[in-house]
């Protein structure tokens, strides 16, 4: 499949959602695997971050996801964002079914699952400064150990 064309399924795939649909997830709790800030034009660019998937907290489906998925509670990580004119990607390789879970600057939840094979990604066209709050999530509250989130500007990601 064309990388322009995974990249437009994706960018439909990050509808928002209503945040009580996330309510087990606490953005304001201090994220298990760290921080980071970026400004436009990052480098290197992907940035990436090797996180464990999964949680105790199922989630109730909505916005890309179906319901099912189980996500910790505190965030796995967080990026502090500086916009300038680039889109902004997260994706997630893992060696299982992942998915993924975002909360924007302005508090939107999105999610995604199985954007390519297994593996999840959201692409915000127009991304806003500021926090943006991140969840990886597994199913039958497994745990997927070596999953690496990725977050670029580049658009471009494939296996």
């Amino acid at each position: 499949m064309n990388m322009f064309l995974n990249l437009a399924r994706a960018a439909v795939l990050a509808v928002p959602f209503a945040a009580t649909v996330a309510e087990a997830q606490n953005y304001n709790l201090r994220p298990s695997y760290g921080a980071v800030s970026l400004q436009a034009g990052f480098l290197p660019d992907p940035h990436t971050r090797r996180i464990q998937a999964g949680g105790n907290n199922r989630f109730t489906g909505g916005g890309g996801c179906p319901g099912g998925a189980y996500f910790a509670n505190a965030p796995d990580y967080r990026v502090h964002y500086s916009a300038g004119g680039y889109s902004l990607t997260f994706y997630v390789r893992a060696p299982g079914d992942t998915a993924l879970l975002v909360n924007d600057p302005s508090g939107t939840w999105y999610c995604n699952d199985d954007y390519q094979g297994l593996d999840p990604a959201l692409v915000f066209n127009n991304p806003s400064s500021g926090q943006y709050d991140v969840w990886l999530g597994t199913y039958n509250r497994s745990r997927v150990r070596n999953s690496v989130l990725y977050v670029t500007e580049m658009g471009a990601f494939s296996r």
